[in-house]
């Protein structure tokens, strides 16, 4: 079992920066592909970045160049940095777990409980 536990959102202008948190509990962290997913009022929630246990790192096209997802395996956190944010990034965040890869939220087995994140215009 794995419990993850996100931080770290917030309100912040267009073209600001939030950096969200994902602390997990519980063993084989390093083991695990760690994802980040979305979610907007009245829409589907939406893969937005995945970084691999070997390290390897995917994006979604609409935050490629502006987010950058890493982890640090002795702290057992994934991170999610978001720069140059735009309203239509407003969303609850969250984080989850899986073994194997994927970029489908399907195929993940562990969630946490989400950070709500809101960039005005």
């Amino acid at each position: 079992q794995v419990q993850l536990v996100e931080s770290g959102g917030g309100l912040v202008q267009a073209g600001g920066s939030l950096r969200l948190s994902c602390a997990a509990s519980g063993r084989a962290f390093s083991s695990y592909a760690m994802g980040w997913f979305r979610q907007a009022p009245g829409k589907e929630r939406e893969f937005v970045a995945a970084i691999w246990s070997a390290g390897n790192s995917y994006y979604a096209d609409s935050v490629k160049g502006r987010f950058t997802i890493s982890r640090d395996n002795a702290k057992n956190t994934v991170y999610l940095q978001m720069n140059s944010l735009k309203p239509e990034d407003t969303a609850d965040y969250y984080c989850a777990a899986r073994t194997g890869v994927s970029v489908r939220p399907e195929h993940y087995d562990y969630w946490g409980q989400g950070t709500q994140v809101t960039v005005s215009s």
